[in-house]
């Protein structure tokens, strides 16, 4: 007899449930509605750029510095150390100003004088010793 009543309750509250649905379905506009009135509003302008699909805002025109100025301006703040490394957070560092005052040769030596000493870190390790 227990079993009939929780039967009868589930049937009861899946039925109320079906209804509650099928009803919210009946009052909410067609796919085709709100595509319709969006494109409307849009051509009104009264939406934000990105709302209901609303266009973007578009460029202002060209821009007003040439290329050289902005690499100019762009190596400037390089030298303050104002722009940030490539995937790092903070100064890129010094530039480099000049070329190095040292022949090949001199650096093959001074490496192998370093690599006799035991100076140099092992491969893959970026720890000195």
């Amino acid at each position: 007899m227990g079993s009939k009543i929780v039967l009868m309750a589930a049937v009861a509250i899946a039925g109320s449930l079906a209804c509650q649905v099928a009803a919210a379905q009946a009052s909410s506009p067609s796919r085709a509605d709100v595509k319709a009135e969006a494109a409307t509003a849009n051509k009104a302008g009264e939406t934000r750029p990105g709302e209901m699909g609303g266009a973007k805002p578009k460029s202002t025109g060209h821009s007003t510095t040439t290329r050289a100025e902005r690499k100019q301006t762009t190596a400037d703040a390089n030298k303050k150390g104002e722009l940030e490394g490539a995937g790092v957070h903070g100064p890129s560092g010094p530039a480099v100003t000049s070329k190095s005052n040292t022949t090949r040769d001199e650096r093959k030596k001074a490496t192998a004088e370093a690599n006799k000493k035991g100076e140099l870190a092992p491969a893959g390790d970026t720890n000195k010793p």
